[in-house]
């Protein structure tokens, strides 16, 4: 009988060689631009051939912190916190409860599980298209369902609505990984918890709280991360269905996109050096909000 303790590979010099050709292929197509980024956000570069490129330290930083920049700065740093954050909570609760739906022994569950990963299947321009055209105010669907109750609204024009309405299209795009993740883990919960909880009298949603939330910790885990990163470093949905110049869905992410490519229409990027010192800034929010989550989630997992 062979033994299969080396599966799947069977010298350690072929190992060794697919791990190695992992870390470079990563080192050249994540750490080298990672780093010339970081290079990149203390000079003033712009992008324009000809205009020389010079060292200048912290200015970059000092002018994203600076009077003349706060308000915009904040301001996108406000809308990045509440996309992120509604949208991650969203997708979290609605996936884990459509999942345990999805779970039950019910008639065309695989063509339900379809549907609902589809609009993950789309592209972002696509997505863009067909919400623009629902909420278009010029006789989309959605002004026809207003204008029976004798209302109307500009919807992505609208600077108390745009927000929450690329929050909910975000949600209704990422909603089918954060299922799909779940669905793998209640999966692999064997029946017989449920069955010993049903003989203790728990009711469905006692059978939920207590057996299923805590076994799925791991992946209620993976989903919140996911979810804060993809969000907070998400600048296409704001960008296709609003632009880049509406301060009611300005992002940290769509900041970074105007400064280093130009507007929306076509100009020439300010700054590529100011645009990765932003850049730099959402990397470190990013990783401090992710540790922050995982740290907690962690601990929430040890009592469970």
């Amino acid at each position: 009988m062979t033994t299969t303790g080396s599966f799947p590979f069977a010298r350690k010099g072929t190992m060794r060689l697919t791990f190695g050709a992992g870390i470079a292929i990563l080192a050249v197509f994540g750490l080298v631009p990672a780093v010339a980024v970081l290079v990149i956000s203390f000079t003033d570069i712009t992008g324009l051939p000809g205009i020389p490129i010079d060292w200048i330290g912290l200015r970059n930083y000092l002018e994203f912190f600076s009077a003349a920049h706060l308000g915009d700065n904040l301001n996108a740093l406000r809308n990045t916190v509440v996309f992120a954050g509604v949208s991650t909570v969203v997708q979290v609760v609605g996936g884990l409860l459509i999942a345990v739906l999805l779970n039950q022994r019910l008639r065309g569950r695989t063509l339900y599980r379809a549907i609902v990963f589809m609009p993950t299947v789309l592209g972002v321009t696509v997505i863009g298209l067909i919400w623009s055209l629902i909420f278009n105010p010029s006789g989309g669907p959605g002004a026809s369902v207003l204008a029976l109750f004798g209302t109307h609204s500009a919807f992505f024009g609208d600077p108390n609505l745009a927000l929450g309405l690329v929050i909910f299209v975000q949600i209704w795009a990422g909603l089918g990984i954060s299922v799909v993740i779940f669905l793998a883990g209640l999966q692999a919960i064997p029946d017989e918890l449920y069955e010993a909880a049903a003989l203790d009298g728990a009711s469905g949603w006692q059978r939920l709280r207590l057996v299923t939330v805590p076994v799925l910790a791991p992946s209620i885990t993976t989903n919140v991360l996911l979810g804060i990163v993809n969000a907070m470093q998400s600048y296409q949905l704001a960008y296709v269905l609003t632009g880049s110049a509406n301060r009611a869905t300005q992002l940290l992410s769509t900041l970074i996109y105007v400064q280093g490519f130009g507007g929306t229409g076509g100009g020439v990027a300010e700054s590529q050096g100011y645009a990765a010192s932003i850049s730099i800034v959402q990397f470190v929010l990013v990783g401090v909000v992710s540790l922050i989550a995982l740290r907690i989630l962690r601990r929430r997992e040890a009592r469970l």
